[in-house]
């Protein structure tokens, strides 16, 4: 067989489930083991979602050799989609928790009986009899995890819970057998195996919350889809089977099965979970409709368009898996800290109980206290210190219509001091609008505008549609053109009536030497505005006479001035960036409430990018808010590339962050979000770092009992969840 040519062929990525790993030392393996197989140029593995993302050569067998390398490291590999157990109830997997909790209460009553006086102490032979199969049955996870570690030349959480506890109950079975002692420590090993356990169901139920969001948009998608058939009559078929070109039926009610368009009803939809808007959406023939949403009142007939992997609900659940499974750059130092974390402290274990024999400490005190070193140094709540904010941080976002791509676009959008926006489609609605006719002195300004509409009935240019569209607000009939030619570059020609009309540009009037006249001051107050021109002519016996003039200009997205009023009193810079003139872009900045300097006009689309990287000059952190094909290589340039949803494919991929809706209010909310997750890794890290580094001296000075320790290390890593998940509190608001 011909070798395969990896040096051509494009990398492959492969999203892998890891079961078995429980703090920052097993990622830092996992990663180690997986970089390690041939052909594997990255690999991120993540403690949060228990998964990897590998980005390999393809070749023969090389997803075997993947998982091998996780098997071989110590842990279980699986596919993803068996990695989220469905429909988990809050008590899943407490059984073992409850009997070593069972089993442990018994050995701390002791402790208990003494504070009031009591010698509640029991017989050795039943703490070894509730003691031991906690150790050895419960805990055997712990041992078996340890012994991968160790036979990788590593270590993790697993690996000093069992040296440690196995130190407790060894002491326990030597003071009892050898010694005869009645005051043992059968409750401490016994104790932090439970609440150790303890922890760690705390710490999986605090991790299905922090998934809630793509359970929500997985959850999105039906079951089945009414498919019309050819022969007619309609069929229930499961989704799966649904085909782009399938006309389907939608009721009331019901959530639309794919991506389409309306081709017959009228209704309403309701977006929210797709796109954060809380109003429903009014849908006729023609409009597009996305699978996920809701319908409202009104049965429709659709056209599916996308379906499966290729619908905007799948690929909005790929970017936000994409982004909980990233790795945020601020990760690495955690990285660093774990690879040398378990050694450091199994050498502080050992200098602290020869520390303690130096003293002159019996063997059980010195042994304790290294015992109490090795449990409260559990490196968890640092591998969950970051993943877990970021799956917060990026699902609440995704349920208000803010789609984070990617880990270092969120980790960066808090810095942001500079916000350069297209105009056309992201602050402007992108729709020319005809805002004025000028009618020559005695004409009839309504019937011309009749006329005028009446000869572009039949083009597709934006500027014929807004004629005819004004036309038709003002109530004027239209009638049917003849002899209709489009002269490239300059305008349309044709008859309407018995009478021959031109739709002339300045320039092909200006050409064709028809004087502006009288209107000639109108004109230049339109073009001051910012307008863009067009004359209606009519050509009579003496030659060309001009009718009118028609203003166009694009109008300012609803509530775009005020988002952007917002943004400035934040105190970040704003540019808008536009290929219009400057007539145009100046005055349609002013509408927006920016200042002359803020504006870029005449840009052409290849500069763009050029603009962006200027703006980065002096340190600047710069976002670039676009949507068009044209803004792809500027959203690229910008440190934080932020795409309308209403815009182009191309641009989304171009974008880090891209906003469900055109609302230009949304930039706010995507900078917010970014400050307030950044801030809760910040607050984790420092008090993941802060506990180990107070416990550890607490612990090997002798302040700190194994039992204390054990649930020191089990709350740490509950708290950085838990401090994770108050991002779920987040509301889009006024920023």
């Amino acid at each position: 067989m011909q070798a395969m040519d990896t040096a051509t062929t494009a990398p492959a990525t492969l999203d892998l489930g890891v079961g078995g790993m429980t703090c920052a030392s097993c990622v830092n393996r996992v990663e180690r083991a997986l970089k390690k197989v041939p052909g594997v140029s990255d690999a991120v593995v993540n403690l949060a979602t228990e998964s990897a993302r590998v980005t390999y050569a393809p070749s023969d067998q090389i997803e075997a050799q993947i998982r091998r390398a996780v098997r071989n490291a110590g842990y279980e590999p699986h596919a993803m989609e068996e990695a989220a157990p469905e429909d988990l109830s809050p008590w899943a997997g407490f059984a073992p928790v409850a009997l070593g909790l069972a089993l442990s209460l018994p050995l701390v009553l002791p402790m208990f009986g003494e504070l009031a006086g009591r010698d509640w102490m029991l017989p050795a032979w039943l703490q070894f009899l509730l003691a031991t199969p906690v150790q050895f049955i419960l805990g055997a996870r712990f041992y078996k995890a340890g012994w991968h570690a160790l036979k990788a030349g590593s270590g993790n959480m697993d690996l000093l819970v069992a040296i440690g506890t196995s130190a407790g109950w060894g002491l326990s079975m030597w003071l009892w057998l050898a010694q005869g002692h009645m005051h043992l420590y059968f409750e401490a090993s016994a104790v932090v195996v439970t609440l150790v356990m303890l922890g760690k169901w705390l710490e999986a139920r605090a991790k299905r919350q922090t998934t809630t969001a793509i359970r929500a948009l997985q959850a999105l998608r039906p079951e089945i889809a009414h498919v019309v058939l050819r022969a007619g009559g309609e069929a229930d078929l499961p989704l799966a089977e649904v085909m782009a070109g399938d006309r389907l039926v939608v009721r009331p009610g019901e959530r639309i099965p794919a991506d389409g368009v309306v081709e017959q009803g009228d209704t309403h939809v309701d977006e929210s979970m797709l796109t954060g808007e809380p109003l429903p959406v009014s849908k006729s023939a023609g409009a597009r409709v996305t699978g996920g949403s809701i319908n409202g009142e009104g049965r429709f007939v659709m056209n599916a368009t996308a379906v499966g992997r290729e619908s905007v609900l799948s690929q909005i659940i790929r970017l936000v898996e994409d982004a909980q499974a990233a790795k945020a750059p601020i990760q690495r130092l955690v990285d660093q800290v774990a690879a040398v974390f378990v050694p450091v402290v199994m050498g502080i274990a050992l200098v602290t109980l020869g520390g303690w024999l130096l003293v002159g400490a019996g063997i059980e005190v010195a042994l304790i206290h290294a015992v109490a070193v090795l449990v409260i140094a559990c490196p968890c709540a640092l591998g969950l210190a970051t993943p877990a904010a970021i799956m917060a941080g990026t699902g609440i976002a995704a349920k208000n219509g803010i789609l984070i791509k990617d880990a270092q676009a969120l980790e960066l959008a808090h810095r942001v001091d500079t916000v350069a926006f297209d105009k056309t489609g992201t602050l402007t609605v992108g729709q020319p609008r005809l805002v004025d006719f000028v009618a020559a002195p005695g004409v009839d300004a309504a019937a011309y505008l009749a006329t005028a509409a009446s000869l572009q009935s039949g083009s597709e240019h934006p500027l014929a549609r807004a004629v005819v569209t004004a036309a038709r607000e003002r109530g004027l009939a239209l009638a049917d053109p003849d002899s209709v030619r489009a002269v490239a570059g300059r305008g349309t020609e044709g008859e309407v009536g018995d009478r021959s009309y031109l739709i002339a540009s300045l320039r092909w009037l200006q050409e064709l030497g028809v004087p502006l006249g009288p209107l000639q001051s109108e004109a230049l107050r339109l073009q001051g505005e910012g307008a863009t021109l067009s004359a209606l002519v009519e050509r009579v016996t003496e030659g060309l006479a001009l009718r009118g003039l028609m203003a166009f200009a694009d109008e300012p997205k609803a509530g775009a001035a005020e988002a952007l009023a917002r943004l400035q009193r934040r105190g970040l810079r704003l540019v808008m960036i536009s290929g219009d003139n400057r007539a145009a872009a100046g005055a349609m900045g002013l509408r927006l409430g920016l200042k002359t300097d803020e504006v870029q006009a005449e840009v052409l689309p290849g500069d763009k990018a050029a603009r962006v990287a200027a703006l980065r000059e002096g340190g600047h952190v710069v976002a670039m808010v676009g949507d068009g094909v044209n803004d792809a290589p500027a959203l690229a340039a910008a440190d934080v590339g932020i795409a309308m949803g209403t815009g182009t494919d191309v641009a989304m991929h171009a974008a880090g962050i891209t906003l469900m809706r055109g609302d230009v209010g949304l930039v706010a909310g995507a900078l917010d979000i970014s400050r307030r997750t950044v801030m809760k890794i910040r607050q984790n890290l420092f008090w993941a770092f802060f506990y180990n580094v107070a416990g550890i001296p607490l612990a090997a000075l002798g302040f700190l009992s194994p039992v204390v320790a054990g649930a020191a290390m089990a709350m740490s890593s509950v708290s950085v969840l838990t401090n994770a998940l108050l991002l779920k509190r987040w509301r889009l608001r006024e920023h």
